[in-house]
């Protein structure tokens, strides 16, 4: 698989990363050994997870596969701290005290006493920002990650964010943004794309097969054993299930049959070769579907098909990003 380089930094990752999201909760140890397995076997270095994720069952399970399964050096971890969920609800806390707290505990579950990317995973108004990105130079400056990013924050908040570190000397500069993109998912192109393109950020697109719309298996309706039919992630992915959605599925279904490869790999490898992005995360129940993710890396889309892509997905637009 080929490596790109994160951002400006010194930092090369895999174009393709592996998203753990439901490791330790719908995916059993098994199949993640197996996942890891066939990532590393494709070329695969990236692995991201946070700990919020199965309230940090992810985590846990990863620290298990690195004590038993895989050599520690072999991956790029990334990890994430400021969001997690009490009595079911989701709470972001940035304060200086919950991310290091947070970190701490990463480490703990991961088995190691550094990540490579720590990612604050979400902007909260109700801390200052000062405040959180001092908890990324102490986390830096302490050795217990190597690098820093942020997620999800709109196009001001990143300028802010990598302003605030720039102006101030020995600041841990931020390398990376992770945001929600996809051919279903444009809105990051309005500013997003433009503040990482001019501040040296590298682009980490969560969710690139639109929260999986994109493989086309709500087509002809919602499989009973699709998150679309569960209750707890059904408007997850209701909001893509409309008809402009619809049609971005078609243009990709038919770009497919035309290549011969399926609708997944067109839509992968349109969000792997965008401006800015360094590796789309993508995650897998099984490791036969992440499989049907690494495919892609052998796909380059013709120039125009990406085009046709483009012009069918494209996000309405106007001032002053327009």
């Amino acid at each position: 698989m080929e490596q790109r380089r994160l951002g400006r930094s010194g930092l090369t990752v895999s174009r393709l990363g592996l998203g753990t999201m439901t490791w330790g909760r719908d995916t059993d140890e098994h199949e993640a050994a197996d996942q890891l397995a066939s990532f590393l076997d494709a070329g695969g270095t990236l692995v991201d997870t946070s700990a919020s994720y199965g309230d940090g069952e992810s985590e846990r399970v990863i620290g298990g596969l690195l004590d038993a399964k895989v050599d520690r050096e072999e991956l790029v971890l990334a990890t994430k701290a400021g969001v997690s969920r009490r009595t079911g609800e989701r709470v972001v806390d940035t304060s200086r005290r919950a991310l290091l707290d947070a970190l701490d505990a990463s480490l703990r579950r991961l088995g190691t006493d550094h990540v490579d990317l720590w990612q604050v995973h979400a902007w909260s108004p109700d801390t200052g920002l000062d405040e959180t990105l001092s908890a990324v130079d102490s986390a830096v400056s302490s050795g217990r990650t190597r690098y820093a990013g942020i997620s999800n924050y709109s196009g001001w908040q990143t300028g802010r964010a990598v302003a605030w570190q720039q102006a101030w000397p020995g600041r841990a500069p931020l390398v990376s943004t992770q945001m929600e993109y996809s051919l279903l998912q444009r809105g990051i192109e309005r500013e997003v794309v433009p503040a990482a393109e001019a501040l040296g950020l590298g682009l980490l697109p969560w969710s690139p097969l639109g929260r999986g719309v994109l493989t086309g298996k709500y087509r002809s309706g919602i499989p009973a054993d699709s998150r679309a039919a569960s209750p707890q992630f059904a408007g997850f992915i209701d909001r893509f299930l409309d008809e402009p959605s619809r049609r971005i599925v078609d243009a990709v279904a038919t770009a497919a049959e035309g290549l011969e490869v399926s609708p997944l790999e067109v839509a992968l490898a349109w969000v792997r070769d965008a401006p800015s992005v360094t590796a789309p995360i993508v995650g897998a129940r099984t490791a036969a579907q992440l499989r049907g993710s690494l495919d892609a890396e052998s796909l380059t889309l013709p120039a125009e098909i990406r085009s046709a892509l483009d012009d069918v997905s494209a996000p309405a637009g106007g001032y002053p990003d327009r």
